[in-house]
């Protein structure tokens, strides 16, 4: 039997990396200050790191599925580089007004539903009552709380993402 971990789960956009409206390409990624300290700081607390994040470029004809998977390989690369790791992402497709007609649908998975959640407390002993969720939006932190872990509101502008971290590990 596999025992139960804690899970740090992260938006991507905002928290990860700066939100430049519908990041796609690697050249448009730029990290967040800290982002793999953070990272790392949850890896050495013994917390999977999951990454859930909305990405309705998708639907909205803007990229594909292959662009988000090759975003993330390049995001695990460069982590891993620096001692971090991510241990899973997951991404929703969907929005309700979106030109790619599978896409365009309403859907549980697209924060502030919990079903990129649940999807990942299906595929890993997740230990709910230790786990939480940052995010830079209010949607991020109400799907934290319906399912049922603790959220915390971020800001790049205002906050260090490593101090935050640090702040959550410690409040338990």
């Amino acid at each position: 039997m596999t025992t139960a971990k804690p899970a740090a789960f992260l938006d991507r956009d905002g928290v990860l990396n700066v939100d430049r409206d519908y990041v796609h390409r690697i050249d448009q990624l730029t990290w967040i200050d800290g982002a793999a300290e953070a990272i790392k700081l949850l890896n050495d607390a013994g917390y999977l790191v999951i990454v859930v994040t909305n990405q309705s470029g998708v639907a909205r004809g803007l990229y594909d599925e292959a662009a988000i998977g090759t975003l993330h390989a390049h995001m695990r690369d460069y982590l891993a580089a620096r001692g971090a790791r991510i241990d899973a992402f997951y991404y929703c497709p969907h929005h309700p007004q979106g030109k790619i007609e599978r896409f365009a649908i309403t859907c549980a998975c697209r924060k502030p539903g919990t079903g990129m959640l649940e999807q990942a407390a299906a595929d890993w002993p997740i230990d709910r009552a230790r786990s939480f969720m940052i995010g830079d939006k209010d949607i991020d932190v109400a799907a934290a709380e319906t399912f049922g872990i603790r959220g915390a509101k971020f800001d790049s502008a205002t906050d260090s993402l490593p101090a935050l971290v640090k702040r959550l590990l410690a409040s338990g």
